[in-house]
């Protein structure tokens, strides 16, 4: 269930957008207290979020791509040269899907929202604009479930 949404332009970087939606989110939902941000949030956001609300803050990072063959190779040879042992595990890490904790949450919202016609592209000219479609996707969303219990 989305709580709240802020939509603003490209222009302003995530670490400053959390800003513009967090602000009077305590008062708003007082039992909010543990977040999980994408890393585009780590730093300064970051930063803000715990100092300034108190609420707890947990980064979830992206699979880290996995290194090809042919450059851990180069790696393994110069590192053979210093004398330093090869851990394989984690020089090649493991491929395929992984599930990273609380973010199929956010990507399931993300392809729930962007199943409506009116958000599957960027049109709108006002964010405001493209805010108020965002409630209203999840407006239906939420009534559909209901419709089924």
């Amino acid at each position: 269930m989305l709580l709240r949404a802020k939509v603003h332009s490209a222009k302003v970087p995530d670490q400053d957008g959390i800003k513009l939606l967090l602000t009077g989110a305590c008062e708003r939902f007082p039992r909010l207290s543990h977040l999980w941000v994408d890393a585009g949030y780590q730093g300064r956001g970051k930063e803000w979020t715990e100092q300034e609300l108190g609420l707890s803050v947990e980064v979830v990072h992206r699979t880290p791509k996995p290194t090809s063959e042919k450059v851990a190779r180069i790696w393994a040879e110069e590192w053979a040269n210093e004398g330093r042992e090869i851990d394989w595990q984690k020089l090649l890490p493991h491929r395929g899907f992984r599930v990273l904790p609380r973010r199929w949450v956010v990507e399931r919202t993300f392809s729930l929202v962007s199943q409506n016609r009116c958000l599957s592209k960027d049109y709108e000219r006002l964010c405001a604009t493209s805010e108020a479609f965002v409630y209203a996707a999840m407006t239906r969303i939420m009534v559909r479930r209901l419709a089924r219990a």
